[in-house]
C-alpha cells in the first residue's frame, strides 16, 4: 500500500514519522531501536502485533497499534487515503481509561436440559470435567444406564432467572427414576414447583429459549439436539466454564439521578423498555441494573435522560475525544466530506477486513471507528460528529442483530429531526445492515454527501452525557447551514418542554415535589409554578403526578437563551390569613373551598367563626378553635344506628312469617 507520510506529518507535527516496506521482517532492527527510545510509539500494523510486542520487551509506555492497511491502504482509493491514515493515527493516540470488572465464579455445577438421549450423551462428555445433572423433559423410551455416573431426572422448566454462577430454575413434573428401571427409565410420582440451582445451563430441549436475548446470557448455552455438531460445540464451551471469571461492568449507575418513579407513580421507563436481557428491574424510586446479567448493549445509557446510567467502555466524554481527534485530524490533513462508520469488533471488523482483502476496500473518505457495541451510541455522539465536520454517519449492523436495536432507531430518528431542522438534509444518519462485505462497499460508495458545517467545531468537553449533548447542540446550531430556534422532536426525546392547561391547574405544586431535576419550581413568596426547559428530561413524572391531569409533554429542542431561565407558567394572588395577614395558600382555591362548605355542610352553617377558620392560616385556626372552645362534634346530625347481622336476620324472619 502507499503511505502518504506528508499527510500524516501535517497532523502529527511533533512526531517522528518513518515508513517501511518490511518492518516485521528484514527491517525488524529499526523497530527494536524505536521501541528502546523514550516516548510514545505507534505502529500502523495490527497483523504482526504479537511479534512486535515480543520484540519490544518491557517499556514504560505500551505500544499503540493501528490497522492502516485494511481500513485505509488496501483500497481502490488507497492513493487518496493519506488524510484517513492521519485521522486513524490521531484517534488511536487518545488514551482510553481502564474499565471496572465484575467477578463471576462457577463451581462447575451444570444442568443439561434435554428431550432425549442426546442430553444424556452430552452428560457423558462432560462428566469428567463438571458436576453434571441431566433433566429430560417429557421423556420417551430412555434406556437406563448400567452404572449411574450422574443424576438423570425428568422435569419441565417453567421459569428461569439468574446468571452465570447463580441460575435458579423452577421445574414442573419433576421426578427421579426408580432404581429398579429395567429396559426403560420408570419415574417416581412427579411434583410441580421444584427448584434447582446451578452455575451453567446447557439447553438441548429444542424448545423455546429460557431467556430473552438468550445468546447474550453468560452461562446459558443452547443447541439444536438434532445437530450433533452444534451439540458438540456447546459441550466444548461448557467444559471450560468452571472457576473465576471477570467480565466488564458495562454500566455505571447513579441511583440518585434516576427519574423512574416518585411516590409510587412511574415516570421514566426508557431503560426498562429497551433492555434486551432483563438486566434492569424497578427498585422503588429508581431501577436496579444487574451487572452480572447485563450484556453491554448500552441502549439504557444511550436513552437515559438524566445520566443515571452511563456507559463505561469507554465513557461518553472519552469516546467524543477520540471522535474529535479523528475528524479534526482528517480535516487538517486535507480530507473532505468524511463519513463516520461506527462498527463493533466481532461483526464490523471482519467485514471491513474481508472488503479490503477481497474487494475494493473502504472509500477514502469513510472513517471507521470501532465501538464495543454500536447500540451504545447516544444522540450526543451523532450531534458532535456533525459539529466536528462529518458529512454522514453510518452504523454497521448485522443483517439479523443479536438483540433488538429499537434504542438506536430512536436515537437516529431524533438525530434526523435535528439535522433536518438545521439544514443538513435528511440522509445524514442511517444504518447499514449486512453480513456481506460487497454489499457494505456498494452502500458506502452510494452515499450522497450531505451538508457540512463551514468550519468544524473544536470543543473538547468532559462530564455526563446530558452535558455533552447540550454543548454539542449549541456548537452545531452555531455552525448549521440553516439554524432554527425551535425543532420538534419525536416522543421519547430527552429534552423538551411541557404544556399546562392553566385553567385547570390549582397550583397544588405536586408536580414540583415530583420533578427530579428541578425543572418545575415554586416561588417562596407567592403561589406560582415556574419551569426551566433546559433542566427538563421529559421523564413524565409531572404528568403522572398531576391530580388534575393538565400537564402534557412536548419534546423539542429550543436553542434560544430563554430555556435557561425560569418562566412563569401560572401565578395567582396568595390567600392572606384574615387574622394575622400571613399568606398561607392560593386565594382562588380557598374561596372555592369556602363556597362549597359555607351553608352546605353541617360544620359550617353560615357566616360565623367556624366559617372564618377556613380563611385562616394553620396557626391562627388552632388559636381560634381554642378560644371559642370549638367542639367538632357539636351539631352533628343524628343518623340511624348502623345495621347489624341481628337486624338483618330479624327482618328476614319477619318477612318469612308474612
Amino acid at each position: 500500500m502507499q503511505v502518504d507520510a506528508a499527510a500524516v506529518g501535517r497532523v502529527c507535527r511533533s512526531s517522528e514519522i518513518s515508513t517501511f516496506d518490511r518492518l516485521c521482517r528484514a527491517e525488524i532492527g529499526q523497530f527494536r531501536n524505536a521501541a528502546q527510545a523514550e516516548g510514545s510509539l505507534t505502529v500502523g500494523c495490527t497483523q504482526e502485533k504479537a511479534l512486535f510486542e515480543s520484540e519490544a520487551g518491557e517499556r514504560p509506555q505500551p505500544i499503540e497499534f493501528v490497522n492502516l492497511r485494511e481500513t485505509a491502504g488496501w483500497s481502490a482509493e488507497g492513493t487518496q487515503a493519506g488524510p484517513k491514515m492521519a485521522a486513524l493515527l490521531a484517534a488511536a493516540a487518545e488514551p482510553m481509561p481502564d474499565f471496572p470488572l465484575v467477578n463471576m465464579t462457577s463451581e462447575g455445577v451444570i444442568l443439561i436440559y434435554g428431550r432425549d438421549e442426546t442430553g444424556i450423551e452430552a452428560g457423558r462428555l462432560l462428566a469428567d470435567h463438571l458436576d453434571v445433572s441431566v433433566m429430560i423433559t417429557r421423556p420417551g423410551q430412555i434406556a437406563p444406564p448400567a452404572a449411574v455416573a450422574f443424576p438423570v431426572v425428568k422435569g419441565t422448566i417453567r421459569g428461569a432467572k439468574g446468571h452465570f454462577g447463580n441460575f435458579e430454575l423452577v421445574i414442573d413434573d419433576y421426578a427421579a427414576p426408580r432404581p429398579s428401571s429395567r429396559d426403560a427409565l420408570v419415574f417416581e410420582p412427579s411434583r410441580n414447583g421444584a427448584t434447582s440451582r446451578c452455575d451453567v445451563v446447557l439447553d438441548l430441549s429444542g424448545g423455546a429459549p429460557l431467556f430473552t436475548a438468550h445468546d447474550l446470557r453468560d452461562g446459558y448455552l443452547r443447541a439444536d439436539p438434532r445437530d450433533p455438531a452444534a451439540m458438540l460445540r456447546a459441550v466444548l464451551k461448557a467444559r471450560d466454564l468452571i472457576g473465576s471469571f471477570d467480565k466488564p461492568k458495562y454500566i455505571n449507575f447513579t441511583a440518585e439521578l434516576c427519574a423512574h418513579s416518585r411516590s409510587g407513580l412511574t415516570g421514566c421507563h426508557r431503560c426498562l423498555d429497551l433492555c434486551p436481557t432483563g438486566a434492569i428491574v424497578p427498585d422503588g424510586d429508581h431501577v436496579r441494573i444487574s451487572a452480572e446479567i447485563c450484556a453491554g448493549c448500552g441502549q439504557c445509557a444511550a436513552a437515559c435522560p438524566t445520566g443515571a446510567a452511563s456507559y463505561a467502555l469507554p465513557p461518553a466524554d472519552i469516546f467524543l475525544h477520540r471522535l474529535r481527534a479523528m475528524l479534526l485530524a482528517y480535516d487538517e490533513a486535507g480530507g473532505s466530506r468524511p463519513v463516520v462508520l461506527l462498527h463493533d469488533g466481532p461483526h464490523g471488523a471482519p467485514l471491513i477486513d474481508a472488503l479490503a482483502r477481497h474487494g475494493a476496500g473502504l472509500p477514502a473518505n469513510v472513517l471507521p471507528l470501532a465501538v464495543n457495541e454500536v447500540t451504545q451510541t447516544g444522540l450526543e455522539t451523532i450531534v458532535a460528529a456533525f459539529a466536528y465536520g462529518a458529512a454522514n454517519v453510518r452504523f454497521l449492523l448485522r443483517a439479523k442483530p443479536l438483540h433488538d436495536v429499537a434504542g438506536l432507531s430512536q436515537t437516529i430518528a431524533m438525530a434526523d429531526a435535528i439535522l433536518t431542522g438545521l439544514g443538513f438534509g435528511t440522509q445524514g444518519v442511517s444504518t447499514i445492515e449486512t453480513d456481506d462485505p460487497d454489499t457494505l462497499g456498494e452502500m458506502l460508495r452510494a452515499i450522497e454527501s450531505g451538508m457540512t458545517v463551514k468550519r468544524p467545531a473544536t470543543f473538547r468537553t468532559v462530564g455526563k452525557r446530558r452535558d455533552l449533548l447540550r454543548f454539542a447542540l449549541t456548537e452545531l446550531h452555531r455552525a448549521a447551514p440553516a439554524p432554527a430556534d425551535v425543532i420538534a422532536l419525536p416522543q421519547g426525546a430527552p429534552v423538551g418542554s411541557i404544556n399546562v392547561d392553566v385553567g385547570g391547574c390549582t397550583l397544588c405544586l405536586s408536580c414540583v415535589s415530583a420533578c427530579p431535576t428541578g425543572a418545575l419550581r415554586d416561588d417562596p413568596d407567592r403561589p406560582a409554578l415556574k419551569f426551566v426547559e433546559d433542566a427538563c428530561v421529559q421523564c413524565g413524572l409531572c404528568q403522572s403526578t398531576c391530580p388534575e391531569k393538565v400537564i402534557t409533554l412536548s419534546p423539542q429542542i429550543d436553542f434560544t437563551e430563554a430555556v435557561t431561565r425560569a418562566r412563569i407558567i401560572k401565578e395567582e394572588e396568595p390567600a392572606l390569613c384574615i387574622r394575622c395577614q400571613k399568606p398561607f395558600g392560593v386565594k382562588s382555591t380557598i374561596e372555592k373551598i369556602a363556597a362549597k362548605l359555607e351553608g352546605r355542610h353541617w360544620m359550617y352553617p353560615g357566616q360565623d367563626k367556624r366559617s372564618d377558620a377556613i380563611r385562616m392560616c394553620a396557626d391562627c385556626r388552632v388559636i381560634t378553635m381554642s378560644e371559642t372552645k370549638f367542639d367538632p362534634f357539636a351539631g352533628v346530625p343524628e343518623r340511624a344506628p348502623p345495621r347489624t347481622t341481628e337486624d338483618y336476620l330479624r327482618e328476614r324472619a319477619q318477612n318469612t312469617v308474612k
